[in-house]
């Protein structure tokens, strides 16, 4: 009497045939069949998307992202823009006293975050060209000090010496700066040094000063996580053999180190850009960041201060949005870190 051979699901009992007892990690069992490993990419995309929240989230990024981009096609199909006055061209908008007669702020079908106040301009396209310049502001920001992390942060880990010794003396004198301080007294002389105080500043100019304002203090955090990374990486054996080879520094650096520096990159990243969005509201909110009529969250934020005693609705949606974009880039973040390092507990 012959027995009957054993098979693979017979010997892992519960995993369906053509899958390892790791979850996946090869691509079938049968004969003549090609074992597959995953990348590191891979791997972390695979347990990103098991992360309910991280999936979510994202999502909620996107959107955020999507109605910035997307600000002048919907006003255009709303039929609104956000500098028409119209409770000063219609009688049927505002009260004697500059706040919407409607009872919600004025919300209604026809203006679906109702009205602001005073000037009666449409309470939703303010929202949405909000979103757009503190959005496209804080990417800018996030970008460039990205960048700049990267590149002071790698040399002096990798060099050391005198050039890490000189970068980090600039990184400690930066970090001693009183951050939210500095922005407001900065802001202003980095505007005069594009206008005369006595013009107008145009609006590019005040968007240039608050990029380079938050750029400037807005890198060492990074710089000096990827410096320490790169002092820890420096002395592995992978980046010995490549100078055995004869490999250049900058080949070592573009080849071997940046490809295991991405994990702190994206996850300090997804942290820096909400950052960004609260600094540039917050500058608005003081006055010396954007100012009329260029729609922007801290402006909102600032009329609404004003008149929450009469239209506590005016606060309400640009306060929402806000706070739903930063909770969701947040959990963002967390969920990009658990899924380059599965061993980190949230």
């Amino acid at each position: 009497m012959t027995s009957s051979p054993r098979t693979d699901s017979q010997d892992s009992p519960g995993i369906p045939p053509g899958l390892d007892p790791d979850g996946g990690l090869g691509k079938g069992t049968g004969p003549g069949t090609e074992l597959a490993g995953r990348s590191p990419g891979q791997l972390m995309w695979i347990r990103f998307k098991r992360d309910r929240s991280g999936v979510i989230s994202a999502c909620v990024v996107g959107i955020f992202f999507a109605v910035a981009l997307l600000a002048p096609l919907i006003s255009k199909l709303y039929g609104k823009d956000p500098y028409t006055r119209y409770g000063q061209l219609r009688d049927d908008l505002l009260n004697d006293f500059g706040y919407p007669i409607a009872p919600n702020g004025g919300v209604s079908g026809e203006f679906w975050f109702g009205v602001e106040p005073i000037l009666g301009r449409d309470v939703f396209t303010q929202l949405l060209y909000g979103m757009r310049t503190s959005l496209y502001l804080a990417l800018a920001v996030t970008l460039i000090s990205v960048l700049t992390a990267i590149i002071l942060g790698v040399t002096a880990g990798y060099l050391g010496g005198r050039t890490d010794y000189f970068i980090g003396r600039i990184i400690d004198l930066l970090m001693a700066f009183p951050n939210q301080l500095f922005f407001v007294a900065f802001m202003p002389i980095v505007v005069a040094l594009f206008v005369d105080p006595a013009d107008e500043t145009p609006t590019y100019v005040r968007c240039l000063a608050l990029v380079l304002v938050l750029w400037f203090l807005g890198w060492m955090t990074l710089g000096r996580i990827l410096r320490g990374a790169t002092l820890s990486l420096r002395e592995r054996e992978f980046i010995e053999a490549a100078k055995v080879s004869g490999a250049s520094p900058w080949r070592i650096i573009r080849k071997e180190l940046l490809p295991n520096l991405v994990t702190p990159i994206l996850v300090q990243g997804t942290y820096m850009l909400p950052q960004a969005v609260t600094s540039i509201a917050a500058l608005s909110f003081l006055g010396v960041g954007l100012v009329e009529p260029t729609p922007d969250w801290g402006r909102m934020f600032a009329i609404g201060a004003n008149h929450y005693e009469n239209d506590f609705t005016y606060m309400f949606f640009p306060g929402i949005a806000m706070v739903i974009f930063i909770v969701a880039f947040n959990l963002l973040g967390d969920s990009v870190r658990d899924a380059f390092d599965p061993k980190t507990n949230r």
